[in-house]
């Protein structure tokens, strides 16, 4: 088996950002989470993940700062598993994969499931790279400036 290189001092922030979230699992947890998961049994259903699996995955996401546990909402006796403001930072993240596998994984007859917001069900307007004065980039408009003297 292969041995994946950490990147936790990488100057590339997309490779730190997967070395903390690279587990396509974690992404789908977060997804669930999102969408109002928070016990282990819903996870599990949700996911069809195995249990010690499920259960490695989520202490991982909890010791990374995604998730946090907290007492049952309904004074049960068990944990909940809520996002932290980290872990819902992701959503953004998220959303952006969600577009992109609407626009290229989706044959022309299949109906992807909308996004929209919670309150109203208004559709949520595309993810997309702007100047400060609205102007839409392509992404081969935009670089990493590699040299901060310049």
């Amino acid at each position: 088996m292969v041995q994946r290189t950490r990147s936790t001092d990488a100057a590339c922030p997309v490779a730190r950002s997967l070395d903390q979230i690279g587990d396509w699992w974690w992404l789908l947890i977060v997804r669930d989470a999102l969408d109002g998961a928070r016990r282990f049994s819903e996870f599990q259903k949700r996911l069809g993940l195995a249990k010690n699996i499920l259960s490695a995955r989520l202490s991982k996401l909890v010791s990374h700062g995604i998730l946090r546990l907290e007492p049952a909402s309904d004074g049960s006796a068990y944990q909940e598993y809520v996002l932290t403001e980290r872990g819902e930072s992701l959503g953004i993240v998220l959303h952006a994969l969600r577009q992109w596998g609407q626009d290229f994984l989706f044959a022309p007859d299949e109906e992807p499931l909308p996004l929209v917001e919670q309150r109203t069900g208004t559709p949520v307007a595309r993810l997309e790279l702007t100047l400060p004065d609205g102007r839409v980039l392509r992404p081969h408009e935009v670089e990493v400036l590699r040299d901060l003297d310049n």
